[in-house]
């Protein structure tokens, strides 16, 4: 019996070593190399190896959806409004000898109707009452950003350098500095958190109404805009450390007024260059002794001839202009009236402050606001102040103050509700404007009051 299972083993065993030669005659096919998606973890969480490249890419987003309801001057200005955005970033950075070399853009569809029909101040939108209600829908899209960094340069569509507190807090905006534009830019560190950036930047791309836009006439006198030889210079000196950043900024502008003439055929302006200029001081203050994430912005700025840097691109106040006016356009310039050839500039100052604070990981709350004052330097025209009122340069004073409670039961995904009070006083009467933005002859205010509040949905990824 030992002996016929030592046969059959061996048989096996032979048979086998047999099939293994002959096998191994055979020619092969080897499997395709598979390349898997990599994570790449130097840039942060989300980025991966772009597949057969060493660069990292991050694909993200937003979807928002919002609903407001708001009273302005008059029955007539009182309406609600509804917005609906898609938001889609891309970043693809790589290692390079020279540093890192980034590219970004971020493109946004919206949809919005009722009281956003009045919004202001470029992409976010703060809810300006007195625009004129309008009940219709407008779609709209926007390339937000696209830029490309590489090393100290950065080069393309980005948020202005000049910018600090850019409407970080909130669902609506504040008389401050916040537009995304098309610039050069380079910038030099220093270690220790200390930077400083020298912009060429074109304003007549920015997010919000253009600064440098119409120009008033008064008495017959006119200015004409003759466009500028060069782009606006930003320059910034900035610091990031544990406790908090901070950062001041400048910014110096240059319009060009062409030869105008009044009725009478006489030359009342030469050809000349006015220059503007601005400056902004801000801290931000992060307050971990209160809580995870907690943090303050207190920020200053003072406007000769650019008022835009001072976030008034829009109408001045709520419940009182026209958004297509030539009134309206006349009080948003930056350069005043010129009489026998002197030519008066635009001036203001603001200042803005931002609380942000978590009760719990989950629930949070804002408050923040700003106040504003700008002497115009020049009269609005004939047919915009109220019966018996002084003529007298508006000068308007402005206060704007919100506050909002955000829950985030998951991560990326904000629910949200908010109120927004705004106060304006102008130094005189002038006429009001009904719900179609036109205004009502006999009807005077000085001062304006109006309320907005906002649900807010928004999920990024």
């Amino acid at each position: 019996m030992k002996l016929v299972k030592s046969l059959l083993l061996g048989s096996a065993a032979g048979i086998a070593a047999v099939a293994g030669a002959q096998a191994a005659d055979l020619p092969s096919r080897k499997a395709a190399p598979v390349e898997y998606v990599r994570v790449c973890s130097a840039y942060g969480a989300g980025f991966f190896y772009i597949p057969g490249t060493d660069t990292c890419l991050r694909v993200g987003g937003r979807v928002r959806a919002e609903y407001t309801v708001g009273t302005r001057y008059g029955s007539g200005q009182d309406a609600y409004g509804t917005r609906s955005r898609g938001r889609l970033n891309v970043d693809a950075r790589t290692a390079t000898a020279y540093g890192t070399l980034r590219t970004f853009f971020r493109y946004e569809l919206t949809v919005s109707s009722g009281f956003y029909g009045g919004t202001t101040n470029g992409n976010q939108g703060v809810i300006a009452p007195g625009t004129g209600r309008n009940t219709g829908a407008t779609t709209a899209s926007n390339l937000d950003l696209a830029f490309v960094q590489f090393g100290p340069i950065t080069a393309g569509r980005a948020q202005s350098f000049f910018d600090f507190y850019a409407n970080d807090f909130g669902f609506s905006t504040l008389r401050t500095a916040d537009s995304r534009l098309n610039l050069l830019a380079y910038t030099a560190t220093f270690g220790s958190g200390f930077s400083a950036t020298i912009s060429l930047e074109d304003r007549n791309t920015g997010t919000g109404v253009r600064e440098n836009g119409a120009f008033g006439r008064f008495t017959g006198t006119g200015l004409v805009l003759g466009g500028q030889d060069f782009p606006d210079v930003v320059a910034s000196l900035r610091v990031d450390q544990g406790w908090g950043s901070a950062q001041l900024s400048g910014a110096l502008t240059q319009r060009k007024v062409l030869s105008t003439f009044n009725a009478a055929g006489v030359l009342t302006q030469g050809s000349a260059d006015e220059y503007g200029f601005a400056i902004q001081g801000g801290v931000k203050i992060n307050l971990p002794m209160l809580a995870a994430g907690d943090h303050l912005f207190l920020q200053a700025a003072y406007a000769d001839g650019a008022l835009g840097y001072l976030g008034w691109g829009g109408q001045i106040g709520p419940g009182r202009l026209a958004s297509a006016t030539t009134a309206n356009q006349l009080l948003i310039g930056d350069i005043g009236v010129s009489v026998l050839g002197n030519t008066k500039s635009s001036t203001g100052w603001s200042i803005v402050a931002g609380l942000r604070h978590f009760w719990t990981p989950q629930l949070r709350s804002e408050l923040y606001g700003s106040y504003s004052e700008i002497k115009l330097g020049y009269l609005a025209p004939a047919g915009f102040y109220a019966p018996g009122a002084a003529i007298r340069p508006l000068d308007p004073k402005e206060f704007i103050v919100a506050g909002n409670l955000i829950w985030s039961p998951v991560s990326g995904l904000d629910i949200g509700v908010e109120v927004l009070y705004t106060r304006t006083e102008l130094a005189s009467r002038v006429l009001a404007v009904n719900n179609a933005g036109n205004r009502i002859v006999g009807v005077g205010i000085k001062n304006d009051d109006a309320w907005a509040g906002r649900l807010r949905i928004q999920r990024d990824f």
